[in-house]
């Protein structure tokens, strides 16, 4: 719908026909089957890149996946989300999922950036006693920040309770990719990453601070906006992305390079911890 809107308004140039017809299909010699992974099960949570209700592609990362790894797939996302919405994805999870899953991907934080949520801190910070060798002494005391007005208290509340209801699954963060610009309507107009948010805020802030995560929940971190190669700001990788007027949403060629890029990170890591 947004693209029928937008061929009614554009002034650009569109190729959408010629961009969506650069498919990948997966060769036996890519897989990487008989791995940790296979036969996995794993949950996505996310946005619109995750999303397949967005239509933006017909074959999708994790459908890759499945492919190249044999990780089968459910998938809990929606476009527009940002954290605070995977928290409410990762509740859907537990209620409908609870164990019969073994790993969780997390793909969100191109929204908060774009809606300009404040990124806040991890933690607050106190003098509090403490018995150290036998001895009351005062020092600093850290309490991580649940709360969703900030980007880091929406990833301390999600994280929080996947970590506690998941303690044995591998749970995983993916960076944002680079954004090109964005134009679904007249009053939906997104530019690319080189315009500041409305805070002032750029991409990179919120990639560092989810790779700050990780180190503090003790999740691993697969860097996409650094490790994918993919930089749609420059026409050059137009064949990657949905549309000249969509270089915001990959299509099936560009999440074929996630699934590539994620594929070689996962057989780095343990599948689950049973």
């Amino acid at each position: 719908m947004i693209r029928k809107i937008f061929f009614m308004l554009t002034i650009l140039p569109v190729c959408v026909a010629t961009i969506a017809q650069n498919k990948s299909v997966i060769t036996d010699s890519e897989k990487t089957l008989n791995t940790q992974w296979d036969g996995k099960r794993a949950a996505y949570l996310g946005d619109s890149m995750s999303d397949p209700n967005t239509k933006v592609t017909d074959k999708w990362y994790w459908q890759f996946l499945k492919e190249l790894m044999n990780i089968d797939y459910a998938v809990y996302a929606r476009s527009g989300l940002q954290w605070d919405g995977m928290y409410e994805k990762a509740k859907e999870l537990i209620a409908e999922k609870k164990d019969s899953i073994d790993a969780i991907f997390i793909w969100a934080g191109t929204n908060d950036y774009n809606r300009s949520t404040i990124i806040g801190d991890f933690f607050t910070e106190t003098i509090e006693k403490v018995n150290y060798n036998g001895t009351d002494t005062y020092r600093k005391h850290r309490t991580p920040i649940m709360t969703d007005a900030t980007f880091c208290g929406r990833i301390n509340k999600t994280l929080s309770l996947l970590k506690g209801e998941y303690p044995d699954k591998q749970i995983i963060i993916l960076t944002p990719i680079h954004r090109g610009d964005f134009i679904g309507s007249s009053t939906n107009v997104q530019p690319h990453e080189n315009y500041a948010n409305g805070i002032g805020l750029y991409l990179e802030e919120y990639v560092e601070t989810l790779k700050k995560a990780g180190t503090y929940w003790s999740v691993p971190v697969i860097d996409l906006h650094a490790l994918s190669g993919i930089f749609p700001v420059s026409d050059a990788f137009l064949p990657y992305c949905t549309s000249e007027t969509d270089r915001l949403h990959l299509n099936a060629r560009g999440h074929y390079r996630l699934a590539k890029t994620i594929q070689y990170q996962l057989l780095a890591l343990p599948s689950d911890f049973q």
